[in-house]
């Protein structure tokens, strides 16, 4: 649930902000993969979505249903399996042909589980074409992605690494499905995917993790099983200064602070409105956000008993504001 993007829309705040998301594993299985029925929507009209996925029929349906629904924003799905390199490949198709990937299942493994191997296990491989997203980029002239979401079992990290350029000049976050045990044969792991990403200047926020049970008769109601695999959550951080300069402008911070606020870091979207307008905010209005911060944190009774004056970030936004703290206190 956003907490300042509904009210920055209505402000006009948003109006010349553009923002771009890139899916690859585009295939829409539940709600929670189509993007544009989420708060990024409140970008609209300035949305854009590219979807990216082996299945060309995935491709086709997604296509044909965001012009059913005449939506106001821009969404493209590409039916491309991506990679590190442009060339060809082995793509091993599962029971369940959303578990597909590149590397071949891990079956021994697997089978120990409950379920996996129903939708993991091997059924039947082809040779597929490959292409990298830089590559894609360049020939569809995308100039930069803001939000990065990969899911493609276990090939995630050849994704990122057919990516480089455009992480080296874009992409504000990614979310990405990390595997902590071989359930692809070879594939990269959690730690692989992690230490490339903060290589590129990116900082872990949050890890979701999935746990299936063995195939035992009994299990504990404590530990639902062993943790597999997880959606992990990257951010930039332009407070450290191991950040790229180019994420440190002060409207680069901004739509940071706006992703910050689609993806629920409440904490991390109001430090840096609260870093833009101690930094920039005398001098320049837009990065002023004072106001806005203190009227919405007047919205929460708990803050307000413990006193608003009390808290750190008000201390520090008192000078910035328009007017009397005590003005903006429910009467």
């Amino acid at each position: 649930m956003t907490f300042l993007l509904p009210e920055l829309k209505e402000k006009d705040y948003l109006k010349s902000m553009s923002m771009t998301i890139c899916s690859v594993g585009s295939r829409k299985l539940t709600d929670a993969h189509d993007y544009g029925s989420q708060d990024w929507e409140l970008f609209a009209p300035n949305l854009t979505i590219y979807g990216f996925d082996a299945d060309a029929d995935a491709c086709e349906f997604a296509n044909a249903d965001i012009e059913a629904r005449q939506v106001n924003w821009k969404e493209k799905h590409f039916p491309y399996a991506l990679a590190n390199k442009i060339g060809e490949a082995t793509l091993y198709v599962t029971n369940s042909p959303i578990c597909s990937s590149l590397y071949p299942p891990n079956d021994p493994f697997l089978n120990r589980f409950l379920d996996l191997p129903e939708m993991a296990g091997s059924n039947f491989s082809i040779e597929i074409e490959t292409t990298t997203l830089d590559a894609i980029c360049q020939e569809e002239n995308i100039a930069e992605i803001d939000f990065l979401q990969i899911d493609v079992q276990g090939a995630d990290l050849q994704v990122l690494e057919g990516a480089a350029n455009l992480l080296d000049r874009s992409v504000f976050a990614i979310q990405i499905e990390v595997e902590f045990s071989e359930l692809y044969l070879n594939q990269p792991l959690f730690a692989d995917v992690d230490s490339y990403l903060r290589k590129k200047g990116f900082v872990l926020f949050e890890l979701e993790p999935m746990a299936r049970r063995f195939r035992s008769s009994l299990f504990s109601t404590r530990h639902p099983g062993q943790v597999l695999w997880a959606d992990a959550i990257y951010l930039r951080d332009p407070l450290q200064d191991s950040c790229p300069d180019y994420f440190k402008q002060p409207e680069q911070l901004f739509k940071l602070a706006c992703i910050a606020d689609v993806l629920d870091f409440t904490d991390y979207e109001i430090e840096l409105l609260e870093f833009l307008t101690v930094t920039y905010g005398t001098g320049d209005r837009r990065f002023n956000f004072a106001d806005l911060l203190v009227s919405n944190f007047a919205k929460v009774p708990e803050l307000v008993q413990a006193g608003l004056e009390s808290l750190p970030t008000v201390a520090r936004l008192q000078p910035f504001l328009s007017q009397p703290l005590a003005k903006f206190l429910p009467s």
